[in-house]
């Protein structure tokens, strides 16, 4: 994590703690200038985290935890189960795809077993040893640091991994999905390894159940132009539904 990215973290911590806070405190606090400090608080600002006033800020709402991938499996595993099999039917004989880290990846990456003649590059450790025995799927990995929250690999090395491939579809997963802000996750790196997969595949597929619509994570991972597709369930509200059409962004609902 970045210098940048402690800091506003620790500025979010105390919003959370008192509600509000002045400039001036969190200069002296951190030890940082009255610009940088402006320059947090204006970049909390525009994910709809904080409202600016003079002289400091006010918390609005507050980035979701951060969950295990054991914590969370149990979470709609039911609803994940549906959109990970919706979405392995847009995956067709030949495809090249990248599979994100993730619980929602993980029924896509189950239904795959039965398919044949499909690459698959993950991230994810708990993605790649669902497909390490399917005969139909070659499969790569990344490689990279392991963060043993999520099983995810990431950094420099994940990087410049992508970098040399070029993929049909990316099915994405999301930590908070926002009209305004866009796919958001907790991780700063992963959030950098999830923009190099946007840019590598010709598809951006993102799946989600409807629980994540209208939370903005700290990192942002893409602006919703990038985003093609979205396959979620039938609680995603109307403003939501009406406003991924607006943008152009195919919405896929399962039952």
């Amino acid at each position: 994590m970045t210098p940048t990215s402690q800091r506003r973290e620790q500025i979010m911590q105390r919003l959370v703690e008192a509600g509000s806070v002045r400039g001036a405190e969190l200069v002296a606090a951190l030890g940082v200038s009255a610009v940088t400090v402006r320059g947090d608080l204006d970049a909390l600002e525009a994910q709809g985290l904080i409202t600016r006033k003079h002289g400091g800020a006010t918390l609005v709402r507050m980035p979701p935890q951060e969950q295990s991938v054991e914590q969370k499996g149990g979470v709609n595993s039911q609803l994940k189960e549906r959109i990970g099999q919706r979405a392995a039917q847009l995956v067709q004989s030949g495809d090249n795809i990248i599979l994100d880290s993730g619980t929602t990846t993980l029924p896509l990456a189950r239904a795959l077993r039965q398919h044949q003649d499909v690459t698959v590059m993950t991230n994810g450790l708990n993605i790649a040893w669902a497909l390490a025995d399917a005969e139909g799927v070659t499969l790569l990995m990344t490689g990279g640091l392991l963060r043993k929250r999520s099983l995810s690999l990431q950094g420099a090395q994940s990087e410049a991994c992508m970098s040399a491939f070029n993929f049909d579809k990316l099915f994405l997963g999301v930590d908070g999905l926002d009209l305004k802000f866009g796919c958001t996750t907790h991780d700063e790196a992963e959030a950098r390894l999830n923009h190099k997969m946007v840019e590598r595949a010709k598809r951006v597929i993102v799946l989600t159940d409807s629980s994540k619509f209208n939370r903005v994570s700290l990192h942002r991972i893409v602006t919703l132009d990038h985003v093609d597709t979205v396959i979620t369930d039938t609680g995603i509200d109307a403003e939501h539904r009406a406003g991924l059409a607006q943008l152009g962004i195919e919405v896929i609902i399962v039952e």
